[in-house]
């Protein structure tokens, strides 16, 4: 049966038509819909795990056990997950284990623009790059038989432009492949520096013999045509490259580590000139070039960012980029919600002149005009751990006027240990848990404190007060985040205290929430134009000539910008003509 899916269902079909039997992950853009498909498929037990370490490794217990297993996560949730990562290169497999790793080139999605095959070199892994939804389907079957075959976990490349991308593709039937035996293998599972010093020498055959083997895989194909231009290409940048120099000869590479030396060797010599294009780091060029083959590469094309078939075109043939959008499009700023609890929040975090270290979410746009109520966002979990050091390094005055701000999803994720850290040193830093009950920046998916699993069980959700309570807060203050009285008072005892404490502004996500309240409106009568209003960043309410209105089609009903008028100029719609 044919079908149009996106490439991130074609990496879950494929998994399901390998047989896969275990699928986990933690949601990201642009990862997400992987783990969502998968988890439509009855044969494959599917999780949300707290985050991507531990999902790496439910995985590879699955695969130790006998079962084949897949793992999915973006670019940055790598990082979390290299630890488990570099040493089941070590141990290898026993059923085959796909690791999918899906970079954001652009950073549409993100807060970093990194290259996952610069993981694959160092960890020595073997890693797949699919160009379209059918290779995904392909590539995900062909990595479990490499992964089986070499005793290795494989990574697969995916990119924004091929995840969220549809084509057609041919679905197939699932395989059904029996757990493998489980044999308890201390010298091969135990990894202790005896049993690794041993299982180097595993490695360090398995991609030799990997790479022999390569050139011959039909994962990769030459398409000669013009041999005046050649191009080395794979993924998303084989499409660009295709519509770009539909003339050009190109070798498409689908395994990227390691390299099929002996196939790029011989079509570079069947060409005059030769080019690589890949996004972000040169990985192929370095490579290509350390072998003694002159190509052109990154001194033409950028390193940054995402390319395109205009891109290629001008820097291969000199032309100038073809007619379409505009170059210069108008900017539309990313903005919570209309009724988004966070906003609240951050409008009081301003209001009383705090500092605020951020965290990964939604309401890392609490850092934007007109709020600016956030001053920090490195990565998931850095908030508390953060205010912790600043605290330490400027002194209790500077705590004082100093929150941490983390999400639900991502304090489950990787905030709790940082909590425990600012406990045990005796910091006295204000931890401030946004819980909208989701993780709402991918999409609203489950966790923990759901109660919900990605297979829609019911399991009892994890209490954040109790968990605080464990780990020595005696400070703990729950408080909805509309009361903007409540929480300005919370927030200004919080900080002051010589202890930590933590305050959980707990309100479902506005998209969540389906309770109906009615839109408001501004009584132009009674309205100073003193733009209070306009600071809480809603996007319903807007100023048109010298009047502040309210866009009834956009308004959610939250009622905070009543909490903010000090001439009752505002009120829901048909109470006006009450007052």
């Amino acid at each position: 049966m044919k079908k149009l899916i996106l490439g991130n269902e074609g990496i879950a079909r494929g998994a399901y038509e390998a047989g896969v039997k275990v699928a986990t992950a933690y949601p990201g853009t642009p990862s997400t819909e992987i783990l969502e498909s998968a988890s439509k498929y009855d044969e494959i037990y599917a999780e949300w795990s707290p985050n991507e370490k531990v999902a790496m490794e439910v995985a590879i217990g699955a695969s130790f056990a006998g079962a084949r297993a897949m793992v999915a996560m973006k670019h940055v949730g790598l990082n979390v997950a290299a630890d488990p990562l570099f040493t089941v290169s070590y141990t290898g497999v026993n059923a085959g284990l796909v690791i999918v790793a899906a970079d954001d080139p652009g950073m549409h999605s993100s807060q970093n623009e990194q290259d996952s095959r610069c993981y694959a070199r160092a960890s020595q892994i073997p890693m797949l790059e699919p160009a379209d939804s059918q290779e995904a389907i392909d590539f995900v079957k062909f990595a479990y038989e490499l992964s089986e075959k070499y005793d290795t976990p494989i990574l697969i490349r995916m990119t924004t432009r091929v995840s969220h991308s549809q084509s057609v593709a041919v679905l197939g039937r699932r395989d059904d492949i029996p757990l493998r035996e489980y044999k308890k293998l201390p010298e091969k599972n135990v990894m202790m520096p005896a049993m690794a010093k041993k299982r180097q020498e595993a490695i360090k055959t398995r991609m030799k013999d990997i790479a022999e083997a390569a050139s011959d895989m039909w994962i990769n194909r030459i398409e000669m045509n013009d041999p005046s231009i050649g191009i080395i290409t794979s993924g998303i940048t084989y499409q660009y490259a295709r519509e770009a120099l539909p003339n050009a000869s190109i070798l498409k590479l689908g395994i990227i580590n390691p390299l099929p030396r002996k196939l790029i060797e011989s079509f570079a010599a069947k060409v005059d000139r030769l080019y690589v294009i890949e996004e972000l780091q040169p990985v192929i060029e370095e490579q290509v070039k350390s072998w003694g083959i002159s190509v052109i590469g990154k001194e033409v094309f950028p390193s940054q960012g995402e390319l395109s078939a205009n891109i290629i075109a001008e820097k291969v043939l000199g032309e100038a980029p073809k007619a379409g959008l505009p170059q210069r499009i108008p900017a539309r700023p990313p903005v919570m919600c209309p009724g988004c609890p966070h906003r609240g929040v951050f409008y009081v975090i301003r209001k009383l002149g705090l500092h605020a270290t951020g965290d990964i979410g939604c309401y890392t746009l609490g850092a934007l005009p007109p709020l600016q109520a956030m001053d920090t966002c490195v990565c998931m979990g850095a908030s508390i751990g953060m205010a912790h050091g600043m605290e330490k390094a400027r002194g209790r005055d500077f705590g004082r006027k100093l929150v941490a701000v983390i999400g639900d999803s991502t304090f489950i994720h990787s905030g709790i240990t940082g909590l425990i850290d600012v406990v045990y040193n005796q910091g006295n830093s204000t931890v401030v848990i946004l819980d909208n009950s989701t993780t709402g920046m991918t999409g609203h998916q489950d966790h923990p404190g759901t109660g919900h699993t990605l297979k829609g069980n019911e399991v009892p959700p994890l209490d954040l007060v109790k968990l605080a309570e464990a780990v020595g807060i005696k400070h703990i203050s729950v408080v909805d985040p509309f009361d903007l009285a409540r929480v300005e008072n919370v927030l200004r005892e919080e900080v002051q205290r010589d202890e930590p404490s933590v305050i959980i502004m707990q309100r479902p996500c506005a998209l969540l929430d389906r309770s109906p309240k009615a839109p408001v409106e501004i009584d132009q009568d009674l309205c100073r134009k003193c733009n209070v209003c306009l600071r809480l960043g809603c996007p319903a309410i807007q100023k048109k000539q010298d009047a502040v209105i309210i866009d009834q089609s956009l308004c959610n009903g939250c009622g905070l910008c009543i909490s903010v008028c000090r001439f009752n100029a505002i009120g829901r719609t048909g109470e006006q003509d009450e007052r």
